[in-house]
């Protein structure tokens, strides 16, 4: 019997370009949604999985870069919210 190969370039197509969108609203999705399209693109060496490719690994880049900004501001919001409080205990 002969194998059945499975295209997976439409698949990775549609991770890159939903890892790119989630990346503004959940970088974390996003990330996630990048590397499983950036793996499922390496699986096949047609033209739109060279463009997949690059779409995850925008994907990929801005949502890691996102994700520590996101990080970085909720530190920073965290410790003025814990600084401003009064000592305790109240007296």
């Amino acid at each position: 019997m002969a194998e059945k190969k499975e295209d997976f370039s439409k698949i990775s197509y549609v991770f890159g370009i939903m890892s790119i969108v989630f990346a503004f609203f959940t970088p974390l999705a996003g990330l996630i949604l990048g590397i499983i399209g950036f793996v499922q693109s390496k699986k096949q060496k047609t033209n739109l999985s060279k463009k997949a490719k690059k779409l995850n690994t925008i994907g990929i880049i801005l949502s890691a870069i996102l994700f520590i900004i996101t990080i970085a501001v909720t530190l920073y919001f965290t410790i003025k919210g814990v600084n401003s409080f009064p000592s305790f205990p109240l007296k």
